[in-house]
Protein backbone atom coordinates (compact mmCIF):
# COMPACT_ATOMS: atom_id res chain seq x y z
CA UNK A 1 0.00 0.00 0.00
CA UNK A 2 1.32 3.31 -1.30
CA UNK A 3 1.60 6.43 0.58
CA UNK A 4 0.02 8.91 -1.66
CA UNK A 5 1.74 12.26 -1.59
CA UNK A 6 4.17 13.81 -3.72
CA UNK A 7 7.39 15.82 -2.88
CA UNK A 8 8.54 18.19 -5.53
CA UNK A 9 11.11 15.99 -6.80
CA UNK A 10 9.86 12.88 -6.63
CA UNK A 11 6.63 10.41 -5.31
CA UNK A 12 7.16 8.77 -2.08
CA UNK A 13 5.59 5.76 -0.99
CA UNK A 14 5.67 4.53 2.25
CA UNK A 15 6.50 0.64 3.08
CA UNK A 16 3.47 -1.55 4.22
CA UNK A 17 3.14 -3.14 7.34
CA UNK A 18 1.33 -6.23 6.61
CA UNK A 19 1.61 -6.82 10.62
CA UNK A 20 -0.91 -3.52 11.57
CA UNK A 21 -4.43 -2.55 11.01
CA UNK A 22 -4.11 1.06 8.76
CA UNK A 23 -5.59 4.89 9.66
CA UNK A 24 -6.00 6.42 6.56
CA UNK A 25 -6.34 10.17 6.46
CA UNK A 26 -7.69 11.44 3.51
CA UNK A 27 -7.95 15.35 2.50
CA UNK A 28 -4.45 16.39 3.83
CA UNK A 29 -3.51 19.67 2.59
CA UNK A 30 -0.93 20.66 -0.21
CA UNK A 31 -1.46 24.37 0.03
CA UNK A 32 0.09 26.54 2.14
CA UNK A 33 -1.98 27.66 4.92
CA UNK A 34 0.08 26.92 7.68
CA UNK A 35 -3.22 26.37 10.12
CA UNK A 36 -4.00 23.88 8.31
CA UNK A 37 -0.76 22.56 7.77
CA UNK A 38 -0.13 22.20 11.30
CA UNK A 39 -3.61 20.98 11.98
CA UNK A 40 -2.22 17.52 9.84
CA UNK A 41 1.36 17.77 11.55
CA UNK A 42 -0.85 17.18 14.87
CA UNK A 43 -3.33 14.35 13.54
CA UNK A 44 -0.25 11.90 12.21
CA UNK A 45 1.34 13.12 15.96
CA UNK A 46 -1.54 12.11 18.04
CA UNK A 47 -2.35 8.85 16.32
CA UNK A 48 1.44 7.94 16.27
CA UNK A 49 1.30 8.63 20.18
CA UNK A 50 -1.39 7.41 21.25
CA UNK A 51 -2.15 4.67 18.87
CA UNK A 52 1.10 2.89 17.58
CA UNK A 53 -0.40 0.11 16.35
CA UNK A 54 -1.83 1.57 13.62
CA UNK A 55 0.16 2.69 10.38
CA UNK A 56 -0.56 6.06 9.63
CA UNK A 57 -1.11 7.04 5.64
CA UNK A 58 -1.45 10.41 4.52
CA UNK A 59 -3.62 11.06 1.41
CA UNK A 60 -3.02 14.26 -0.40
CA UNK A 61 -6.19 15.98 -0.95
CA UNK A 62 -5.44 16.19 -5.23
CA UNK A 63 -4.82 12.43 -4.73
CA UNK A 64 -8.17 11.63 -2.97
CA UNK A 65 -10.00 10.08 -6.34
CA UNK A 66 -7.00 8.48 -7.22
CA UNK A 67 -6.47 6.80 -3.60
CA UNK A 68 -10.15 5.59 -3.18
CA UNK A 69 -10.03 2.65 -5.82
CA UNK A 70 -6.70 1.49 -3.94
CA UNK A 71 -7.47 1.71 -0.68
CA UNK A 72 -10.87 0.03 -1.02
CA UNK A 73 -9.35 -2.90 -2.74
CA UNK A 74 -6.46 -3.51 0.55
CA UNK A 75 -8.99 -2.31 3.01
CA UNK A 76 -9.43 -4.53 5.83
CA UNK A 77 -12.42 -4.43 8.67
CA UNK A 78 -9.52 -3.23 11.45
CA UNK A 79 -8.71 -0.11 9.43
CA UNK A 80 -9.74 3.27 9.89
CA UNK A 81 -10.89 5.72 7.83
CA UNK A 82 -10.69 9.80 8.49
CA UNK A 83 -10.72 12.92 6.86
CA UNK A 84 -8.99 15.69 8.14
CA UNK A 85 -9.91 18.47 10.24
CA UNK A 86 -9.69 22.35 10.19
CA UNK A 87 -12.16 24.98 9.97
CA UNK A 88 -13.85 24.10 5.91
CA UNK A 89 -17.33 22.25 6.51
CA UNK A 90 -20.00 23.51 4.46
CA UNK A 91 -20.53 25.60 1.63
CA UNK A 92 -17.53 28.52 1.71
CA UNK A 93 -14.97 25.83 0.29
CA UNK A 94 -16.56 23.75 -1.81
CA UNK A 95 -14.04 21.63 -3.59
CA UNK A 96 -13.02 20.28 0.63
CA UNK A 97 -16.69 19.28 1.16
CA UNK A 98 -17.05 17.94 -1.90
CA UNK A 99 -14.06 15.43 -1.32
CA UNK A 100 -15.45 14.88 2.23
CA UNK A 101 -18.68 13.86 0.92
CA UNK A 102 -16.87 11.32 -1.54
CA UNK A 103 -14.46 9.80 1.12
CA UNK A 104 -17.78 9.31 3.49
CA UNK A 105 -20.28 8.20 1.07
CA UNK A 106 -17.48 5.51 -0.09
CA UNK A 107 -15.95 3.68 3.02
CA UNK A 108 -19.12 3.16 4.81
CA UNK A 109 -17.95 -0.18 6.12
CA UNK A 110 -15.50 0.73 8.66
CA UNK A 111 -14.90 3.44 11.64
CA UNK A 112 -14.99 6.66 9.87
CA UNK A 113 -13.72 10.02 11.29
CA UNK A 114 -14.19 13.80 10.49
CA UNK A 115 -10.87 15.33 12.48
CA UNK A 116 -11.87 18.13 14.55
CA UNK A 117 -13.88 20.44 12.80
CA UNK A 118 -16.17 23.72 12.38
CA UNK A 119 -19.07 24.19 10.71
CA UNK A 120 -20.93 26.90 8.70
CA UNK A 121 -23.61 26.61 6.03
CA UNK A 122 -24.93 29.77 4.77
CA UNK A 123 -28.18 31.18 4.98
CA UNK A 124 -29.12 31.65 1.57
CA UNK A 125 -29.54 29.26 -1.83
CA UNK A 126 -26.10 27.89 -1.62
CA UNK A 127 -25.88 26.73 1.57
CA UNK A 128 -28.97 25.08 1.80
CA UNK A 129 -28.23 23.45 -1.75
CA UNK A 130 -24.85 21.98 -0.29
CA UNK A 131 -26.21 21.12 2.86
CA UNK A 132 -28.43 18.92 1.33
CA UNK A 133 -25.70 17.22 -0.01
CA UNK A 134 -23.84 16.58 2.73
CA UNK A 135 -26.60 15.37 4.85
CA UNK A 136 -27.52 12.87 2.33
CA UNK A 137 -23.63 11.72 1.87
CA UNK A 138 -23.10 11.32 5.40
CA UNK A 139 -26.18 9.43 5.98
CA UNK A 140 -24.97 6.72 3.51
CA UNK A 141 -22.76 6.11 6.21
CA UNK A 142 -23.31 4.04 9.75
CA UNK A 143 -20.00 4.05 10.81
CA UNK A 144 -19.29 7.78 10.74
CA UNK A 145 -18.06 10.37 13.52
CA UNK A 146 -18.37 13.90 13.11
CA UNK A 147 -15.79 15.82 15.79
CA UNK A 148 -16.74 19.46 16.19
CA UNK A 149 -13.71 21.90 17.62
CA UNK A 150 -15.98 24.09 19.37
CA UNK A 151 -19.28 24.39 20.88
CA UNK A 152 -21.40 26.07 18.42
CA UNK A 153 -19.95 23.76 15.79
CA UNK A 154 -21.12 20.89 17.67
CA UNK A 155 -24.54 22.33 17.93
CA UNK A 156 -24.58 22.45 14.36
CA UNK A 157 -23.41 19.18 13.65
CA UNK A 158 -26.04 17.83 15.68
CA UNK A 159 -28.82 19.88 14.36
CA UNK A 160 -27.94 19.48 10.54
CA UNK A 161 -26.58 15.16 10.66
CA UNK A 162 -28.10 12.63 12.09
CA UNK A 163 -24.42 10.78 12.46
CA UNK A 164 -22.89 10.58 16.34
CA UNK A 165 -20.90 13.90 17.43
CA UNK A 166 -18.10 14.32 19.70
CA UNK A 167 -16.25 17.35 21.36
CA UNK A 168 -12.44 18.00 20.88
CA UNK A 169 -9.98 20.67 20.82
CA UNK A 170 -8.64 21.92 17.33
CA UNK A 171 -5.97 19.42 17.13
CA UNK A 172 -3.12 21.20 16.88
CA UNK A 173 -3.62 22.17 20.85
CA UNK A 174 -2.41 18.30 21.20
CA UNK A 175 1.08 19.61 20.44
CA UNK A 176 3.77 20.40 22.98
CA UNK A 177 4.28 24.51 23.98
CA UNK A 178 7.72 25.37 22.84
CA UNK A 179 10.08 28.06 24.56
CA UNK A 180 12.32 29.20 22.18
CA UNK A 181 14.00 31.81 24.52
CA UNK A 182 13.88 34.58 21.66
CA UNK A 183 14.04 38.71 22.87
CA UNK A 184 10.74 39.90 22.19
CA UNK A 185 10.93 43.00 19.68
CA UNK A 186 7.74 44.25 17.77
CA UNK A 187 4.31 43.49 16.83
CA UNK A 188 2.98 40.93 14.53
CA UNK A 189 -0.48 41.63 11.94
CA UNK A 190 -1.52 38.24 10.82
CA UNK A 191 -4.43 38.76 8.97
CA UNK A 192 -7.45 37.17 6.59
CA UNK A 193 -7.53 38.17 2.79
CA UNK A 194 -10.35 36.13 2.26
CA UNK A 195 -14.22 35.95 2.09
CA UNK A 196 -14.09 35.56 6.23
CA UNK A 197 -12.40 38.75 7.02
CA UNK A 198 -14.68 40.79 9.10
CA UNK A 199 -12.26 43.56 10.97
CA UNK A 200 -12.30 46.73 9.74
CA UNK A 201 -9.19 47.87 7.95
CA UNK A 202 -9.62 51.35 10.28
CA UNK A 203 -9.59 49.43 13.40
CA UNK A 204 -6.29 47.82 12.01
CA UNK A 205 -4.99 51.14 10.91
CA UNK A 206 -5.91 52.97 14.62
CA UNK A 207 -3.84 49.81 16.26
CA UNK A 208 -0.64 50.49 13.91
CA UNK A 209 -1.01 54.19 15.10
CA UNK A 210 -1.42 53.73 18.41
CA UNK A 211 2.10 51.33 18.25
CA UNK A 212 3.80 53.87 17.09
CA UNK A 213 7.05 53.67 15.54
CA UNK A 214 9.27 52.77 18.59
CA UNK A 215 8.78 48.83 17.13
CA UNK A 216 8.90 47.26 14.03
CA UNK A 217 5.35 46.56 12.47
CA UNK A 218 5.17 43.94 10.21
CA UNK A 219 1.98 42.11 8.74
CA UNK A 220 1.79 38.46 7.54
CA UNK A 221 -0.97 35.92 6.72
CA UNK A 222 -0.74 32.08 7.73
CA UNK A 223 -1.08 31.31 4.51
CA UNK A 224 2.15 31.57 3.05
CA UNK A 225 3.30 33.25 -0.47
CA UNK A 226 6.44 30.72 -0.75
CA UNK A 227 6.40 28.02 -1.28
CA UNK A 228 3.44 27.48 -3.94
CA UNK A 229 2.82 23.75 -2.44
CA UNK A 230 3.50 21.69 1.37
CA UNK A 231 3.93 18.27 1.51
CA UNK A 232 4.50 15.87 4.58
CA UNK A 233 7.80 16.23 3.90
CA UNK A 234 8.46 19.78 4.15
CA UNK A 235 5.48 20.85 6.35
CA UNK A 236 7.47 20.44 9.70
CA UNK A 237 10.54 22.51 9.21
CA UNK A 238 7.90 25.25 7.92
CA UNK A 239 5.82 24.68 10.97
CA UNK A 240 8.52 25.03 13.21
CA UNK A 241 9.69 28.61 11.55
CA UNK A 242 6.36 29.91 11.97
CA UNK A 243 7.06 29.35 15.58
CA UNK A 244 10.40 30.75 15.55
CA UNK A 245 8.56 33.65 13.98
CA UNK A 246 6.25 33.85 16.79
CA UNK A 247 8.54 33.76 19.32
CA UNK A 248 10.52 36.70 18.07
CA UNK A 249 6.85 39.17 19.07
CA UNK A 250 5.70 41.43 21.70
CA UNK A 251 2.64 40.86 20.62
CA UNK A 252 0.54 39.17 17.65
CA UNK A 253 -2.58 41.04 16.33
CA UNK A 254 -4.92 38.42 14.24
CA UNK A 255 -8.40 37.68 13.16
CA UNK A 256 -6.86 33.76 12.59
CA UNK A 257 -7.53 31.09 14.77
CA UNK A 258 -4.64 29.26 14.36
CA UNK A 259 -2.43 32.22 14.67
CA UNK A 260 -4.09 32.75 18.73
CA UNK A 261 -3.30 28.47 18.99
CA UNK A 262 0.34 29.29 17.51
CA UNK A 263 0.46 32.16 20.05
CA UNK A 264 -0.53 29.82 22.74
CA UNK A 265 2.01 27.18 21.87
CA UNK A 266 5.22 30.15 22.29
CA UNK A 267 3.70 32.11 24.91
CA UNK A 268 3.42 34.87 22.72
CA UNK A 269 0.85 37.48 23.39
CA UNK A 270 -1.91 38.12 21.44
CA UNK A 271 -5.48 39.24 20.59
CA UNK A 272 -8.05 37.49 18.82
CA UNK A 273 -10.98 39.59 16.16
CA UNK A 274 -13.83 37.36 14.94
CA UNK A 275 -14.48 36.04 11.77
CA UNK A 276 -17.59 35.66 9.44
CA UNK A 277 -18.92 33.38 11.60
CA UNK A 278 -17.63 32.94 14.98
CA UNK A 279 -15.42 30.07 14.42
CA UNK A 280 -12.63 31.73 16.36
CA UNK A 281 -14.61 33.48 19.08
CA UNK A 282 -16.39 30.03 19.83
CA UNK A 283 -12.99 27.84 19.64
CA UNK A 284 -11.69 30.47 22.26
CA UNK A 285 -14.30 30.56 24.40
CA UNK A 286 -14.33 26.33 24.85
CA UNK A 287 -11.00 26.06 25.15
CA UNK A 288 -8.55 28.74 25.58
CA UNK A 289 -10.01 31.42 27.95
CA UNK A 290 -8.41 30.37 30.57
CA UNK A 291 -4.74 30.90 28.99
CA UNK A 292 -3.86 34.45 30.09
CA UNK A 293 -1.88 35.80 27.41
CA UNK A 294 -3.94 36.02 25.32
CA UNK A 295 -7.85 37.31 24.65
CA UNK A 296 -10.31 37.66 22.03
CA UNK A 297 -12.56 40.82 21.19
CA UNK A 298 -15.04 42.71 19.12
CA UNK A 299 -13.66 46.15 20.56
CA UNK A 300 -13.37 48.97 18.01
CA UNK A 301 -12.50 51.89 20.59
CA UNK A 302 -8.64 51.97 20.61
CA UNK A 303 -7.98 53.08 23.92
CA UNK A 304 -9.97 49.87 25.41
CA UNK A 305 -8.28 48.09 22.77
CA UNK A 306 -4.83 49.24 24.14
CA UNK A 307 -5.43 48.68 27.70
CA UNK A 308 -5.87 44.94 26.50
CA UNK A 309 -2.76 44.62 24.92
CA UNK A 310 -1.20 46.33 27.99
CA UNK A 311 -3.04 43.59 30.15
CA UNK A 312 -1.54 40.63 27.86
CA UNK A 313 1.69 42.16 27.70
CA UNK A 314 1.81 41.85 31.20
CA UNK A 315 0.64 38.93 32.04
CA UNK A 316 3.36 35.79 33.16
CA UNK A 317 3.60 32.84 31.04
CA UNK A 318 1.76 29.32 32.94
CA UNK A 319 1.54 25.59 32.15
CA UNK A 320 -1.61 24.46 30.46
CA UNK A 321 -3.01 21.47 29.06
CA UNK A 322 -5.97 20.44 27.44
CA UNK A 323 -5.05 17.45 25.97
CA UNK A 324 -7.27 15.62 28.85
CA UNK A 325 -10.03 17.05 26.49
CA UNK A 326 -9.55 14.61 23.76
CA UNK A 327 -10.84 12.15 25.50
CA UNK A 328 -13.80 11.46 23.32
CA UNK A 329 -11.80 11.28 20.60
CA UNK A 330 -9.45 8.32 21.88
CA UNK A 331 -12.62 6.60 23.09
CA UNK A 332 -13.92 5.81 19.67
CA UNK A 333 -11.10 4.71 18.46
CA UNK A 334 -10.32 2.70 21.37
CA UNK A 335 -13.72 1.07 21.11
CA UNK A 336 -13.57 0.18 17.47
CA UNK A 337 -10.49 -1.27 17.64
CA UNK A 338 -10.97 -3.45 20.59
CA UNK A 339 -14.28 -4.66 18.75
CA UNK A 340 -12.57 -5.86 15.51
CA UNK A 341 -10.15 -7.44 17.92
CA UNK A 342 -12.59 -9.77 19.16
CA UNK A 343 -14.69 -9.92 15.94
Amino acid sequence: MANFYVDTTTVVHEIPDNSRPKFYMFGVPSYTNMGDQAVSLAERQYIENEFPEYQYIEILEEDDDYAIPVIQEHLQPKDIIAFTGGGNMGNLYHNHEEARRKVFSTFVNNLTISFPQSIHFEENEDGEIEKKKSQSAYRKNPNLVLVARDAQSFHRMQTTFDNPVIFTPDMVLYMNAVDLKFKRHGALFVLRHDSEKVVKQSTIDNIKEMLGTERPIDRVDTVLDEPQKITPVTREALFDAELELFSHQEMIITDRWHAMVFSVLTGTPCLLFGNSYGKGKHAYIDWLEHVNWIDYTDETDIDRIKELMRYLVAKNRHDYDVKKDFRQLRDVITGYAHKRQND
